[in-house]
């Protein structure tokens, strides 16, 4: 893929990981639109990115497949096009499954695992006049389990098998799809403030690299699935 000019929609893309992705992206000449639950937030990280001809904040809770139709159809009626989707939002809540709030299991499930349905839902017509790319961002939670991880690990093995079965059914249609699996990552998940203590995590920056990696392949190579994680967690 060529990227100048191409469009992406990253969902959860005003921090962390979504941001670092977004940067990368128009470092490329692309176009870009992030979405975030609240229209601050998006508003913030739009004035953060500072390309504002090539920037699109939404305001979208994947959690709502109606909300995401919305913000596709609000990329589409800005560019005309849809090319990349990451999709990228999720949430973590952890806790022996004993202790586990049950509005904490349902949010991790609507977000993390319905979400992921809801981007692709909304945007696969898109994705197939473009013969694009959708990938999603899921976790090595996806196939390591671990103690009061049972939600979140449910979630993000949903995830990579999902992303899985779509790759699957929608090759057919020159349409690529992956699954990206980090390990500790220096974002803002689960409350953290990123800081220079976290100089031995995978950089949002380091995801970006590897989407640009993913979209300019050879169309006739796709890593779809991908683990990614820290070279020295030693030095944590």
């Amino acid at each position: 893929m060529k990227l100048e000019g191409k469009v992406a929609y990253i969902t959860g893309g005003t921090k962390g990981i979504g941001y670092g992705i977004a940067k990368s992206l128009l470092e490329q000449g692309m176009k870009v639109a992030i979405s975030g639950r609240s229209k601050e937030s998006a508003d913030t990280a739009v004035k953060g990115l500072n390309n504002p001809n090539n920037v699109l904040g939404l305001v979208s809770d994947v959690s709502n497949l109606e909300d995401e139709q919305k913000a596709v159809a609000a990329i589409l009626d800005k560019w005309g096009q849809l090319d990349v989707v990451m999709a990228n939002a999720g949430v973590g809540h952890f806790a022996p499954i004993d202790e586990l709030n049950d509005d904490k299991w349902h949010q991790m499930i609507n977000t993390n695992l319905n979400g992921v349905y809801h981007t692709l839902k909304a945007s696969v017509d898109a994705l197939k006049k473009s013969e694009g790319y959708y990938m999603t961002l899921a976790s090595l939670a996806g196939t390591n389990f671990f103690a009061q991880g049972a939600g979140y690990n449910a979630t993000k093995f949903g995830v990579v098998g999902f992303t899985q079965a779509a790759m699957l059914d929608l090759r057919p249609y020159n349409i690529k799809v992956t699954t990206i699996m980090p390990g500790s990552v220096a974002s803002h998940f689960n409350n953290n403030e990123p800081s220079d203590k976290d100089a031995w995590k995978i950089q949002p920056e380091d995801i970006g690299k590897l989407v640009i990696d993913l979209l300019t392949m050879h169309p006739r190579t796709l890593p779809s699935k991908i683990e990614v994680r820290p070279t020295r967690p030693d030095l944590k």
